[in-house]
């Protein structure tokens, strides 16, 4: 059977990724680099009526129009206080821009492919696992690596 580690996003087991990281609450997740547009401090949101409680809204960011989700809601999270740390990272996903809120963004990392582990169940058993694409360890610590296209794609249905 193919290691899932080797063929994290399509690399090659010692080749780097570079990763966004930000926190929730006391987890640290990443995400590909390559797909973070940018990340920017919390403006006004606009609430939409009936979104699903994990849309915060919406924002106009330089005349284009996207929707803010709630990292936290979206993973049955109870959600936290806005605080002067919190950012929202604007992430296009094959053409479709969403902005993600989270409470810090800490770091732009460099990994080794080969250091990304399949998600383990007790982290699944929290958060969807089509969210997770593994974990990274990185010296004692370790990252919770999201699949954008899948929290993305569900959302934008």
């Amino acid at each position: 059977m193919e290691n899932e580690t080797d063929t994290f996003q399509g690399h090659n087991s010692d080749e780097l990724i570079q990763l966004v990281i930000f926190n929730l609450g006391l987890e640290e997740f990443g995400v590909d680099i390559m797909k973070v547009q940018e990340i920017i401090r919390l403006p006004e949101i606009t609430r939409i009526p009936k979104s699903p409680d994990y849309i915060k809204g919406v924002i106009n960011l330089r005349g284009k129009i996207i929707v803010v989700m709630d990292l936290d809601q979206r993973f049955g999270l109870p959600s936290k206080e806005i605080t002067e740390e919190s950012r929202i990272v604007v992430v296009d996903i094959e053409g479709t821009i969403v902005g993600m809120v989270v409470d810090s963004v800490s770091e732009v990392i460099r990994l080794v492919s080969s250091n990304v582990d399949p998600t383990p169940e007790i982290i699944t058993q929290k958060i969807n696992a089509d969210y997770l694409k593994g974990v990274g360890k990185m010296d004692d610590r370790l990252l919770i690596l999201l699949n954008l296209e899948n929290i993305v794609s569900e959302t934008a249905a």
